[in-house]
């Protein structure tokens, strides 16, 4: 396998090692967790096919975590006014200690991934992550076309 690869599915592996106390703490599935920590860092993107796209996920996957977030009162669900289909999600007072807690373990986790690089090496990998996420956005938006 591509090193590279490799790396990509050990570091998922690390990131849901460091979330998962918050997980635990606050009996959330890790899709639940996913819902809300997007819904916090992505103030812009707050409807379900949103979510969907951005994370590839599962439509089913996602629908599930926001009935259980909903039914839990961490979300709400509101329609715009004119715009009857959409429902547009949003975090609760309720959920603010969860993703206060989720944000520390993404930063910690952000941490252990840049421990030992320098500042240059830290922005040279920046710069490549967003060539190669260029590259990856461009392939899927021309094979979703085809």
């Amino acid at each position: 396998m591509n090193p590279a690869i490799e790396q990509f599915f050990l570091g998922k592996d690390l990131y849901q090692q460091t979330v998962m106390p918050v997980c635990k703490k606050y009996d959330l599935t890790y899709m639940e967790y996913t819902v809300l920590m997007f819904l916090f860092n992505n103030p812009g993107c707050d409807t379900a096919t949103q979510i969907v796209r951005a994370r590839n996920l599962t439509k089913s996957h996602v629908s599930i975590s926001v009935k259980a977030l909903q039914g839990r009162g961490l979300i709400t669900g509101e329609y715009f006014p004119g715009n009857q289909r959409i429902v547009h999600l949003k975090l609760t007072e309720a959920a603010q200690p969860i993703v206060a807690e989720g944000k520390a373990a993404q930063e910690h986790y952000g941490k252990l991934l840049l421990r030992g690089f320098t500042r240059k090496e830290t922005e040279q990998l920046q710069y490549l992550m967003e060539k190669l996420n260029g590259n990856i956005k461009a392939e899927v938006e021309k094979n979703a076309e085809q």
